[in-house]
């Protein structure tokens, strides 16, 4: 299940049920769960821990050195979870601090060419199209959809089942169940992702309701915020009112005044 071109560490924890490909590299700090695939000239190396059934492309490079400037070559970690598909040429770092760690979950679809940088946390379930680049210390929640090229600051939070629209770029809070287009730009709830994870019709309306209350209202966000504990009671508006009140860095504006959603129609289903 070896290639002969491929060069493994002896000190490298690789279980016999793992396939690796053409000049594949595992390096001497890695350690690999059962069932994996590495392609061709896939890279593995630093400190890193990767669990079952994960498949990396080719020219995949995983748990090399943060591009950090901190950063004096200590050996820190990358945490790789179950069932990830790494597309070609991604790069995932392992993170910049000894203490710290870089964390990818399960489940998640890392597509060809983006990037998750040192100190990120990525949750379960999560798509990271071509291209989408991130910098240090972002973390994206649950079942969040990255679209081609989109760009995410260091230290941005990345709510569950958020949406960024291709091309979009945040250097704040992108807040749970929300779209972000443009730059800093929010347009409505990701009402197809929620049909998808199975919200119900009660929860879905709640959150349209939150949304209008905190995006398109004329009040203070942290006001609105207070407000809003009290009208809306649902776990998903609880999820948002936490993320809106641990916010850092500030959060995405809306930016669709005066459009109504379809999705939002007096006579929708909800």
């Amino acid at each position: 299940m070896i290639h002969p071109t491929a060069i493994i560490h002896a000190k490298a924890k690789v279980p016999s049920s793992v396939k690796v490909g053409p000049y594949a590299i595992i390096d001497e700090g890695v350690e690999l769960g059962p069932d994996c695939d590495l392609g061709p000239y896939v890279y593995l190396t630093g400190n890193t821990t990767i669990g079952a059934r994960n498949r990396f492309f080719a020219g995949c490079v995983i748990g090399e050195a943060p591009q950090d400037l901190k950063y004096k070559n200590e050996p820190t970690r990358l945490i790789i979870g179950d069932t990830n598909v790494f597309r070609e040429h991604c790069t995932v770092h392992r993170s910049a601090l000894l203490g710290e760690v870089t964390s990818v979950g399960s489940q998640n679809l890392i597509m060809a060419g983006s990037h998750i940088a040192h100190d990120c946390h990525i949750g379960n379930g999560v798509i990271l199209a071509n291209g989408a680049i991130m910098g240090g210390h972002v973390c994206i929640n649950d079942r969040a959809i990255i679209s081609g090229s989109c760009l995410i600051h260091q230290f941005v939070r990345i709510g569950t089942l958020a949406l960024m629209q291709g091309g979009s770029a945040v250097s704040k809070d992108l807040p749970p169940y929300t779209v972000a287009r443009g730059n800093n730009g929010i347009c409505g709830l990701n009402t197809v992702g929620l049909r998808r994870a199975g919200f119900s019709s009660a929860d879905r309306l709640e959150l349209k309701r939150l949304y209008r209350a905190l995006f398109r209202s004329q009040a203070n966000l942290r006001e609105a915020v207070n407000a809003a504990r009290n009208r809306f009671s649902s776990a998903p508006s609880k999820l948002m009112l936490e993320f809106l009140a641990n916010a850092k860095r500030g959060v995405c504006v809306d930016t669709s005044a005066g459009r109504v959603d379809e999705e939002e129609q007096p006579n929708s289903e909800e």
